[in-house]
């Protein structure tokens, strides 16, 4: 299968070209520059709404990633419009490209986030749970509405809701393991809020088996077993073999990540079920956090 793949260079994207190639298929970038692999690519520049749908032609499915980092910057009012209009603005122009087409795609994935269900406490979480409340959830809910330009009874839509993806290369683990490793590491709060996450493996396993599996609609990209803050830092120490005693001063995440972020990445609570996938048969190789990490940081120093 022909495969484009926006945001390819991202923790997702990267790990995702790379398989895709192991598996067959043919994996193009859509880039704003060029590629750092020389990799098949086409150009589009999302904020100046050019990308010509005369360049996607042979393109069987796409996988849109791209977006500005959620926690790449504090969040100023600069940069939350930076962080909605790189997904919406970006998927509308994709989207409409690929409807455009004589041949549009079979598949849409378009990426998304858990941030859709806000924070929602002990509540039990699935793809037919409501929307919450907040920044995250504003923008996946715009994100995903930005496909409406598709023909869904001819491209099948499903959009990625992401829980957090754990890899020793980047992401929420990869910031965290210096702490723990030197004994710092330890809850952030109370410690109760549920934390839905998935290793990279998973991740891009889910995406790659659904280019071939008719789900769609929302489909939570998240393990089968949340945990609480307070039990993640406590297995992630376990493995580290690092105490866990005391929780993470909130002053130094405010210092890096700034209050309304801290509260939405660290203190938020939403207890996902990957619902959609199990229902499609999708076996995940990591379903416990303790194997996952043993797994993730085999090969860490």
């Amino acid at each position: 299968m022909r495969v484009l793949v926006s945001g390819s260079t991202g923790l997702i994207g990267t790990a995702l070209v790379q398989q895709l190639g192991q598996c067959g298929h043919d994996a193009i970038r859509l880039v704003r520059g060029d590629p750092p692999d020389g990799l098949p690519s086409i150009r589009w520049e999302p904020s100046r709404g050019e990308l010509d749908p005369r360049d996607l032609l042979g393109v069987e499915a796409i996988v849109h990633l791209a977006g500005e980092g959620i926690a790449s910057k504090r969040w100023t009012t600069a940069q939350k419009a930076r962080i909605l209009d790189s997904r919406v603005d970006g998927t509308r122009l994709l989207a409409g490209a690929a409807a455009s087409m004589d041949l549009p795609p079979a598949v849409f994935l378009s990426g998304s986030a858990i941030g859709f269900y806000g924070d929602r406490g002990e509540e039990r979480l699935d793809e037919s749970s409501s929307s919450g409340q907040g920044f995250a959830a504003e923008v996946s809910r715009l994100w995903e509405g930005a496909t409406a330009a598709i023909d869904e009874s001819i491209t099948r839509v499903a959009h990625l809701r992401t829980g957090v993806v754990l890899s020793a290369d980047g992401g929420a683990l990869a910031e965290q393991l210096p702490f723990f490793r030197l004994g710092l590491g330890g809850r952030v709060g109370s410690g109760d809020q549920w934390l839905s996450w998935i290793t990279i493996e998973d991740a891009v396993a889910a995406i790659i088996w659904l280019l071939d599996h008719p789900v769609e609609g929302p489909v939570n990209l998240t393990a089968p077993e949340p945990v609480s803050n307070a039990d993640f830092a406590q297995t992630l120490g376990r493995v580290l073999r690092r105490p866990t005693l005391l929780p993470t001063p909130k002053p130094v995440l405010w210092a890096r990540l700034g209050r309304e972020l801290t509260a939405t990445l660290l203190e938020s609570s939403a207890h996902v079920s990957p619902a959609a996938l199990h229902a499609g048969g999708f076996e995940f190789a990591q379903p416990e956090l303790e194997p996952a990490l043993h797994r993730l940081l085999r090969k860490q120093p």
